[in-house]
């Protein structure tokens, strides 16, 4: 497939696709790394840091992990009891308070998705879960058109708005059965959530992940920018397709090629495109994004994969995004 990597203006420091020149880093010694893995939103996260002992080793993983359960019981869509989908099961249509952080995330994946032409939707819950990828279970035959339409007249950026009053934040819906998903940007933004945990615990070099989404600052164990592998876009191998140098900014890749199911004889994508209702089924199987925030490449990748190469191709360039695909 093709490969087509951009260069954003806003980007002060370079990003390579197959490493940087290491005469222009500075060489140090060799620092102890350590790595924290564990489980979150039905994914993985990871935390590589350096320098630091065992002890506070152990007590960070307890801390990350607490505040990505915390994160989760914000934004999941599989706990009914979360803040999000005690919003969405919210009968009427009064503005309903939410905290600062949920503010924030619906607030970015509007812009995102007003500068996607709707392509990244936040309110597409109604068809994510028609075609079996949220709560309820995988159809057993293809959702026919009437209940696509039905789907879709649940959903649509427009009956969703973020409300700032006195110091409070509101979402409010003007369907009272919108549903609101924001696994799009969920990973993106508990990756920013653990980057500024560490900043709080003074640790200065680090990179952290969650799921396809990835922050990092300062220099790896050998004193070289945190460097990211870029899988080959196929589930029969764990190629690298490149090596990008992140150099403390947000990264983030949407692909169709892992999570998906056999429906009918057709692969069904989890990745759903918001204005036909149905999962995508163009040839880009892959976007990677570099953006300032993990949670602003988490939204702009999937948006550009919503779109198709050539669509994506044009937001790029309109928008001034740092993308591989």
């Amino acid at each position: 497939m093709d490969i087509t990597f951009f260069r954003a203006a806003l980007f002060g420091a370079c990003v390579l696709l197959s490493g940087c020149d290491s005469a222009t880093t500075p060489q140090t010694p060799k620092s102890a790394a350590t790595v924290l893995e564990g489980k979150t939103m039905g994914t993985f996260w990871r935390v590589s840091v350096i320098n630091v002992d065992e002890a506070k080793a152990e007590a960070l993983r307890q801390k990350v992990q607490a505040q990505l359960d915390a994160d989760d019981r914000l934004l999941s869509t599989w706990k009914n009891d979360s803040a999000l989908m005690r919003f969405n099961h919210s009968p009427g249509t009064s503005p309903w308070p939410v905290n600062e952080a949920m503010a924030d995330i619906v607030t970015m994946s509007l812009r995102i998705g007003a500068k996607t032409h709707g392509a990244m939707d936040i309110t597409v819950g109604p068809l994510v879960n028609l075609w079996g990828f949220g709560p309820d279970k995988q159809p057993v035959k293809t959702p026919d058109a009437q209940q696509i339409a039905a789907a879709k007249a649940r959903s649509g950026l427009q009956h969703l708005t973020v409300i700032n009053q006195a110091g409070k934040q509101f979402l409010q819906k003007d369907i009272p059965d919108l549903f609101v998903d924001l696994s799009t940007v969920g990973e993106g933004y508990a990756a920013d959530h653990l980057a500024r945990l560490m900043e709080q615990e003074g640790i200065s070099r680090y990179l952290v992940s969650v799921g396809g989404a990835l922050a990092s600052r300062g220099m790896n164990a050998e004193g070289q920018p945190w460097r990211v592998a870029i899988q080959k876009p196929t589930d029969r191998e764990n190629a690298v397709q490149a090596i990008v140098d992140i150099n403390g900014h947000g990264i983030s890749t949407s692909g169709s090629y892992r999570n998906y199911y056999e429906l009918d004889g057709k692969r069904i994508s989890h990745v759903i495109d918001p204005q036909t209702g149905r999962p995508i089924d163009h040839k880009l199987v892959s976007v990677t994004v570099i953006a300032p925030t993990a949670l602003e490449a988490d939204g702009w990748d999937t948006g550009l994969m919503v779109l198709g190469p050539e669509k994506a191709r044009d937001v790029v360039r309109e928008q001034g995004l740092a993308v591989y695909m």
